[in-house]
């Protein structure tokens, strides 16, 4: 069994503590449940300098390893590393934010998970020749049976596994999006995606 999960919001809180650097930063109160769009520029109203420096403080180290954990999370990924599962955390995390983000991982209990940086969103230069950056070409190479998924823009990247089963953490800014076909299934915790994988 080969998985895909994605890194924020999925594994960790991110959004939640985004929604608190808005404030601390721009005096923006936009809480969890009010934010209903990805691109965060537009949930929290930020000009193009605010968004730059609301994203340069949200992948500083010490912010990254302040995130919670997603209530188990780790608890599931390491039952199925115990079952042998090939399981990859694919991030669209920028490269420079590796160290930490594998420290995050190591420190709750998910040193054996591997981790990959995956330019998804534009928001990284390719680091060629790194065992932690995938290039896309090299990504398509990869097969999964399942993807742990929160954002609808990442679903492009699931066109070329059609027998794929995207499990789609459900948060706030994915609840009016509509899923490309029958095998995007909303799932609302860990418990219950630990669970479509178990019947498949």
């Amino acid at each position: 069994m080969n998985i895909y999960i994605d890194y924020d919001d999925c594994l960790c809180e991110t959004a939640r503590s985004f929604s608190k650097i808005a404030i601390e930063m721009f005096d923006k109160y936009v809480p969890y449940e009010d934010i209903h769009f990805f691109e965060l520029e537009k949930s929290f109203n930020l000009d193009e300098k605010q968004y730059e420096q609301f994203m340069i403080r949200g992948h500083q180290p010490e912010v990254l390893l302040s995130y919670d954990e997603t209530p188990g999370a780790s608890e599931t990924i390491n039952e199925w590393l115990d079952l042998g599962y090939d399981v990859s955390i694919v991030t669209g995390r920028p490269f420079t934010s590796y160290e930490p983000s594998r420290l995050w991982l190591d420190s709750h209990g998910l040193k054996d998970v591997k981790m990959y940086c995956l330019n998804k969103y534009g928001r990284d230069s390719i680091i060629y020749n790194s065992d932690y950056n995938l290039e896309l070409e090299d990504y398509y190479k990869m097969k999964f049976d399942f993807a742990i998924e929160d954002s609808p823009k990442a679903f492009k990247f699931f066109d070329h596994l059609p027998d794929l089963k995207v499990l789609v953490f459900d948060r706030p800014w994915n609840k009016e999006c509509e899923f490309p076909n029958q095998n995007y299934i909303r799932c609302s915790d860990w418990n219950i995606i630990k669970q479509m994988v178990e019947v498949n």
